[in-house]
């Protein structure tokens, strides 16, 4: 199962919290799949079949960030997952725009998304996919920061990071979390704004 983290409703759209859905989004994308409201949690959910990974459940939860693991943990029940079965995709404002980090497990560094996902399913062996959005400019507070939008000449950044952290998802599904920390753990040229 791979767990895109964000917030529901238009309002959120495109925020740098929802990065998480843009890049479960672009796996659905790729694989050609629908999502459909989950009859098991309130997420909702596209079965994709991603080359080298098998079958894999794509899922945005959506009872809101600080909830997450309401959904991500009555699908893990469903589906008979353990933790390390479970991919979670997140933004993380310590890391600077357009980085991107795999982790097999670890703490929720202050992201409340995966602090929920941790307390629900009570293990943080989970392997993890963070975007960096970076903690932005001026005296902006972190609360208005991850819910903005990115700002034009950072849109092509953040593209291309939500690009490669999808490509770290199939990588650490197709090749192990080792695997995919070597070659997703540096830092891309990309990641430099003009």
């Amino acid at each position: 199962m791979v767990v895109g983290l964000g917030n529901p409703g238009e309002e959120y759209v495109s925020t740098r919290h929802n990065a998480g859905f843009e890049v479960v989004e672009r796996l659905a994308r790729r694989a050609g799949v629908s999502w459909r409201r989950s009859r098991q949690a309130v997420a909702l959910c596209a079965a994709a079949d991603l080359p080298g990974a098998g079958r894999v459940l794509l899922v945005k939860p959506l009872t809101y960030m600080n909830a997450s693991g309401e959904a991500v943990a009555a699908l893990a029940r469903w589906h008979r997952l353990r933790p390390a079965d479970i991919t979670v995709v997140y933004d993380d404002v310590d890391l600077p725009l357009g980085a991107v980090r795999v982790r097999a497990r670890g703490g929720s560094g202050g992201h409340r998304g995966m602090a929920s996902v941790i307390e629900h399913l009570g293990d943080e062996g989970i392997p993890r996919v963070r975007v960096g959005i970076g903690r932005g400019r001026g005296d902006r507070d972190t609360v208005a920061h991850v819910l903005s939008r990115f700002e034009d000449d950072e849109r092509p950044v953040a593209e291309a990071a939500m690009d490669r952290a999808a490509a770290a998802v199939t990588a650490l599904l197709t090749q192990g979390v080792e695997r995919a920390m070597n070659e997703f753990n540096t830092e891309p040229k990309e990641t430099q704004r003009p």
